[in-house]
């Protein structure tokens, strides 16, 4: 067995260049129909190439993808409280057959100071291409999950929209404000993973695939407060709904569902800054994980993994970081010294329940990347 591995052992080879080339042109009009217009004129031409092997697997990626893009943008102040940006972008990409066309508009009001009224919206596309998530091979059940696309694979194309009030007020001693956003995105022949069968070497086999559409909607709420420049704090919240139209079956053994899988429909942060004094600094910041759906690939028989595969709803999560700086003067070699501890996830708040043994689901993570961890640190800077 082991002569065996080591005449075929499941590495590969890995082959990736990217070529990107672009510029562009600034006209400022100060005279446009009674206001100031900046004009913007630009290209972009990319070139991607991907070779990605595995033979022991039979695994292949060989792609090359160009795109020519083509921009055009006004930036058209109206008035002091008026502004309003359209623009228009051309795409010829080799893995699409028509010439795609992404027009976007925004139009931005202050009615005095301290506010400002942000409506948007804007499309985009992506391409029927290999993307990093694609390439990412995930072991499962003793065999590794692949994705191939499927025959009439076409472009997935989006369209979003936006609204905002951004309020900020300062005095001699503090600043306070807040941001208030709802968005809407739709997404038209969205690509979607779905499980197609089981090769006779025990791979899975997944096809990206179009399903009609899906919507991502939602509002976040961001607030900030600077008392003095010595105490700071800012924290926001997001609360969204993820869905596609029709079912998706990503297992074989399970039907479908419509929820976007690993996506939680609230998540958040924070970040507390105490500076009592210039060389001293504490601060105190926070990310907040809610429930999410996230699949779970099983073998019978085997211990170290379920029975079969389920769709595992996790648990939320609330990562918690301190870190202590203190900074050194140190005149004579014109240079500061800054000293710095700390912990992050302080209360260890950590997934529990991973897979064991040969046959585990290397894909079966979720929550904060790491557990408790202590560190310390020296850094010179001039």
């Amino acid at each position: 067995m082991l002569n065996e591995y080591n005449l075929n052992p499941p590495y590969g080879n890995s082959k990736n260049y990217t070529i990107q080339l672009g510029g562009q042109v600034n006209h400022s009009v100060e005279d446009f129909l009674g206001g100031k217009n900046i004009l913007t004129f630009g290209t972009e031409y990319k070139v991607d190439d991907v070779y990605d092997e595995i033979k022991a697997y039979n695994y292949l990626i060989n792609q090359n993808t160009r795109n020519l893009g083509v921009f055009l943008q006004s930036d058209w102040s109206i008035s002091r409280k008026v502004t309003l940006l359209t623009g228009i972008r051309s795409d010829n990409h080799n893995f699409v057959d028509n010439l795609i066309l992404n027009p976007r508009i925004s139009f931005l009001y202050k009615p005095d100071i301290n506010t400002q009224l942000r409506v948007s919206w804007s499309t985009g596309f992506r391409a029927p291409q290999a993307f990093d998530a694609d390439m990412h091979i995930a072991f499962a059940g003793g065999g590794i999950q692949t994705i191939q696309f499927s025959d009439d694979l076409k472009e997935e194309r989006s369209q979003s929209w936006s609204g905002s009030l951004n309020w900020d007020k300062p005095n001699e001693k503090h600043i306070f404000g807040f941001t208030a956003e709802g968005f809407y995105t739709q997404l038209n022949d969205a690509f979607i993973l779905e499980e197609l069968s089981t090769s006779p070497e025990g791979n899975s086999i997944l096809e990206k695939r179009n399903r009609g559409q899906s919507r991502v909607y939602g509002f976040t709420f961001e607030g900030r407060t600077n008392y003095n420049r010595r105490f700071q704090l800012e924290a926001g919240l997001t609360l969204q709904k993820s869905r596609y139209s029709e079912p998706v079956k990503w297992s074989e053994q399970l039907p479908g569902t419509t929820d976007y899988l690993r996506t939680p429909e609230a998540y958040g942060y924070y970040t507390l800054t105490w500076t009592p004094e210039s060389n001293f600094s504490a601060a105190f910041s926070g990310i907040y994980t809610g429930t999410m759906l996230v699949p779970h690939y099983g073998l019978e028989g085997d211990a170290g993994t379920p029975e079969q595969d389920i769709l595992f709803e996790s648990p939320s999560f609330m990562e918690m970081n301190l870190k202590l700086s203190y900074t050194f003067e140190m005149p004579r070699l014109d240079s500061s010294l800054d000293v710095f501890a700390g912990v992050n996830n302080l209360l260890d708040d950590y997934q529990n329940d991973f897979d064991t043994g040969k046959n585990r689901d290397s894909g079966y993570i979720y929550g904060p990347a790491t557990p408790r961890t202590f560190f310390l640190g020296v850094k010179i800077f001039n």
